[in-house]
């Protein structure tokens, strides 16, 4: 019974992403009533259903408008993500969808979860890191040929057509979180098994833009987590994020003050102060997308996290 009503609550909210990621009507995933046709279904932020006329929703088969531009981004949109270290259990799931989807293996990962412990007498816990998707991105400003850029939406991206792989931005990052190409990416099984699928699925056919992800990283090009875009405009979350399965991830939209996983949708505002949430080195004045839950009561058994995590590098080495 709780895994049909898991896999309902699911199913309501991939129904509202793919209205919209999230309405400004009360900043909340919205979906469709199957029993009426003049009113639709609303979530709050404690998650309860409440019905507004359908009038009152506008529906868009795109979060994309007339204006939109690959280097601006979504207008009126501020997308951040939160993570939750009390939860992580290292089950690897969004690291492998993450390089499944973006055509990336091994060292290149985009997505890193570490060992982490304080001190000898502390308790560990895992702590996935990506792309801070900073509000001042030092690694923009010493970008020679404006190939890291930031977004009006708050995602930074690279375009890969005009990096030149000088580095300035990997030795700018304070968050280590940049891969370089140094050789052609071993993807071969992945381009051949995927790319046509992929490209047939996001309807691909126009030319490589920075917001798509559905080419191959290219040697002598720095690579990062992109918050996918590519899934933002057809109203889903993030790969890491509709991976994971301990509901780990929170996605969503800072000037709605609502973030959800797929199974839990919050206000991110009272999250962060109920949860004592921080961002990552904030004293360097970065201002970080990325916000995190310390990793009090966890729920998982670190010994045999660690133990999975140490199976799964070395099927990594061996590939």
């Amino acid at each position: 019974m709780e895994s049909n009503d898991k896999n309902s609550r699911r199913k309501f909210l991939n129904n509202g992403l793919k209205l919209g990621l999230l309405t400004a009507i009360g900043g909340v995933a919205i979906a469709k009533s199957l029993e009426e046709e003049e009113m639709v279904e609303l979530m709050d932020t404690n998650g309860n259903l409440i019905k507004v006329p359908v009038t009152k929703v506008e529906e868009n088969s795109s979060l994309k408008d007339d204006d939109y531009n690959v280097r601006e981004g979504y207008p009126n949109k501020k997308f951040v993500m939160v993570i939750d270290l009390a939860r992580c259990k290292n089950a690897k799931q969004c690291v492998k969808s993450c390089n499944k989807n973006h055509f990336i293996s091994g060292d290149n990962a985009w997505l890193k979860i570490y060992k982490m412990q304080d001190s000898e007498e502390t308790a560990p816990y895992w702590m996935p890191n990506l792309c801070q998707h900073c509000d001042k991105p030092p690694c923009v400003k010493v970008c020679p040929v404006d190939a890291t850029f930031k977004r009006r939406d708050g995602i930074v991206s690279i375009d890969a057509n005009r990096c030149i792989g000088c580095r300035f931005c990997m030795a700018a990052c304070p968050y280590s979180v940049r891969v370089f190409n140094w050789s052609e990416p071993e993807q071969d099984e992945i381009k051949s098994n995927m790319v046509m699928e992929h490209e047939d699925q996001m309807n691909h056919n126009t030319g490589y833009t920075p917001d798509y992800t559905g080419n191959p990283s290219t040697k002598g090009t720095v690579d990062k987590c992109d918050f996918c875009p590519h899934m933002i405009d057809q109203k889903l979350l993030p790969h890491c994020v509709s991976a994971c399965p301990n509901g780990v991830y929170f996605f969503g939209d800072l000037y709605e003050d609502t973030v959800t996983n797929g199974d839990e949708t919050f206000q991110l505002s009272k999250l962060l102060e109920d949860k004592a949430g921080y961002r990552l080195m904030e004293d360097l004045g970065t201002m970080p997308s990325v916000y995190y839950l310390p990793p009090k009561n966890r729920q998982q058994n670190f010994e045999e996290g660690f133990k999975y995590y140490t199976e799964f590098q070395s099927v990594e080495k061996n590939k």
